[in-house]
């Protein structure tokens, strides 16, 4: 297990301030987040000064600052939703970001069912539904309309404007991936899913754009924040459909093709082995290296293996072994989509394949499967 500085070290090099660990997941807060929550402030508080006369001049900035971290929380909730309801279905959650435009859960497996799609991507518009019925009927119950009164009513309205922007039915939002469930359920077929949800973010992207230039046109008063903050949207939902057609061809796996056609033998040696032995040993196989207490102490790196061996030839071969990880080990009969999807979203050069008794069955390169689908 990593330690707490480790996984912070981590998160700081992916480009965010770690903030905690929810249910084992890393939360970040990207930079971007800060600058969406300056803006916050700038146009808020005079907003809250309009409405409310006790909300001026500081107390006017205090109370736009506290609705900006309420917002960060709401969406914090969002997106936990998503991965308690992803790590519940068996699915590994990567990380939490929050940034300028909201928040995402990386999950790190595909589901492999359209129902479990559907509840991981309604999970979160949920949340943001029941916070919004919650701070609704705080904010009814408040016998004084003043700034606190404010604070509460506004939260509840972005919590619901969360919860609706997100269920417009195109990817990368929610709804594109309910969509994707429901079509994938109907056809059976994940890439006409996706391809349909990647339409339907493109319309979505379109009503934006035709939004603020409408808003433009008609000269209303926030017409050009209207018109960035729409085409900033905009550009998010169709640069996130186009990860996601991408995404969908990545996975797609030759009919036909299977796993044990390019796993290579496997050979066990133990860790204290020469390394030059290993390397001859690794000719057209992989090579897996075991302690003396029978634990896996990695995977033999043939181009570690070859520079140790040209400068100490009896060395360890451990001295050049790659950590077997969680994310580096596939099931012999994993299907093949998620086979291609785990190689291209891991940083890896080889894979080892276990049997369903978690034996060392074989190890596939991630050059053996780039060669095989390019054939193919």
């Amino acid at each position: 297990m990593a330690s707490t500085g480790s996984w912070r070290r981590q998160a700081g090099r992916d480009g965010g301030l770690p903030l905690f660990r929810a249910a084992g997941v890393p939360v970040l807060l990207a930079p971007s987040w800060w600058l969406g929550s300056a803006a916050i402030v700038v146009l808020y508080a005079p907003l809250a000064s309009r409405i409310s006369p006790d909300a001026s001049g500081l107390a006017g900035v205090l109370l736009a600052a506290t609705f900006a971290v309420f917002l960060g929380l709401s969406v914090l909730a969002h997106e936990l939703g998503h991965c308690l309801v992803a790590l519940r279905l068996g699915l590994p959650v990567r990380r939490l970001r929050l940034f300028l435009l909201g928040g995402v859960s990386e999950v790190m497996r595909t589901p492999g069912k359209p129902g479990h799609e559907g509840l991981v991507a309604v999970a979160g518009p949920v949340v943001s539904v029941v916070l919004a019925g919650a701070f609704g009927l705080a904010a009814q119950a408040m016998p004084v309309r003043d700034a606190v009164w404010l604070l509460v009513a506004q939260t509840a309205f972005a919590n619901a404007a969360v919860a609706v922007f997100n269920l417009l039915p195109g990817l990368p939002l929610d709804g594109g991936r309910i969509l994707r469930a429901g079509v994938w359920a109907l056809t059976g077929h994940r890439a006409s899913g996706t391809r349909a949800a990647v339409v339907g973010g493109g319309v979505v992207a379109a009503l934006l754009v035709a939004w603020a230039v409408w808003g433009v046109l008609e000269g209303t008063e926030d017409r050009w924040l209207r018109f960035g903050a729409c085409l900033l949207t905009a550009w998010f939902v169709v640069a996130g459909a186009r990860g996601e057609l991408s995404a969908e061809r990545r996975r797609a796996w030759p009919e036909g093709l299977t796993l044990g056609e390019l796993v290579r033998p496997v050979l066990q040696l133990p860790a204290e082995s020469p390394v030059s032995g290993a390397l001859s040993a690794s000719a057209g196989r992989g090579v897996v290296l075991v302690r003396a207490d029978g634990v896996a102490a990695g995977l033999l790196d043939r181009e570690l293996a070859r520079r140790l061996a040209s400068t100490s030839p009896h060395a360890p071969a451990e001295q050049a072994a790659v950590p077997i990880r969680p994310e580096t080990v596939l099931l012999e009969n994993e299907p093949g989509d998620e086979v291609a999807e785990r190689v291209h979203g891991t940083a890896a050069w080889e894979y080892l394949v276990v049997d369903l008794e978690g034996r060392p069955a074989g190890v596939l390169r991630r050059e053996d499967l780039k060669a095989a689908l390019n054939r193919r």
